[in-house]
């Protein structure tokens, strides 16, 4: 199956785009596209964290759940949104853990892509969802799909560092040898869990001293 994926990512997963699961998948979401209904994000930046992120440069991956559902939001990154619009409270959450732990205000336009930029893969556990209808495409096979992305990144970089906001990224440590690579866990920047957790975590400065530590160029968050 021809699928339209950065290059590097296109290699290591092609044995994945041939598997049944993935063929039903595609069936899936294609038919959801053509009936009319309302698909975030659009189609052409279904795997925008991929192309802007190829798999020799991951040095940090953060792993959300779904797609923003609601209009000028979802792009393709997790927890990004195109600029011009409202900002979603996880992400104002993730921008006043930033200014506490390391001192200064990150970005403020609520697009990421800089960060994918600098080697952040922003990974969305399932990467399409229909229009105000959060979780609408989740069980149809995406999970498998970014299973087995976890699966390649752990398998072809070492020294990543993984931060799993929440219950839902953190299944996907099982993939990840802690050995080699930083975990990061803590609650979900949501405004229902980031009080338990989340604010006060570090792990943006944590993650940078990682990165150094092992010769790699800090992210400027």
């Amino acid at each position: 199956m021809d699928v339209k994926i950065e290059q590097s990512w296109k290699d290591v997963l092609a044995t994945e785009f041939e598997k049944d699961y993935f063929k039903k998948l595609t069936d899936f979401v294609r038919g959801e596209y053509l009936s009319g209904k309302t698909i975030y994000p659009a189609a052409k930046n279904i795997f925008n964290a991929f192309n802007l992120c190829p798999l020799n440069n991951v040095k940090v991956v953060i792993i959300g759940q779904d797609p923003y559902h609601e209009p000028h939001q979802a792009h393709g990154l997790c927890f990004s949104m195109e600029s011009g619009t409202d900002f979603p409270p996880s992400l104002i959450n993730i921008y006043k853990e930033i200014e506490s732990d390391l001192g200064h205000k990150s970005i403020t336009n609520g697009d990421l892509s800089s960060w994918a930029g600098q080697g952040v893969l922003l990974l969305n556990s399932t990467l399409t969802v229909r229009a105000h209808d959060a979780a609408s495409h989740a069980g149809r096979g995406w999970e498998n799909f970014t299973d087995a992305v976890i699966r390649a990144v752990a398998q072809n970089r070492n020294h990543v560092v993984y931060m799993l906001w929440g219950s839902f990224a953190q299944k996907k440590a099982e993939f990840v040898d802690a050995n080699q690579n930083l975990v990061l866990k803590s609650a979900h920047p949501s405004p229902l869990s980031a009080y338990r957790g989340f604010f006060g975590n570090h792990h943006f400065s944590r993650a940078n001293e990682y990165l150094v530590a092992n010769g790699e160029t800090p992210i400027n968050w």
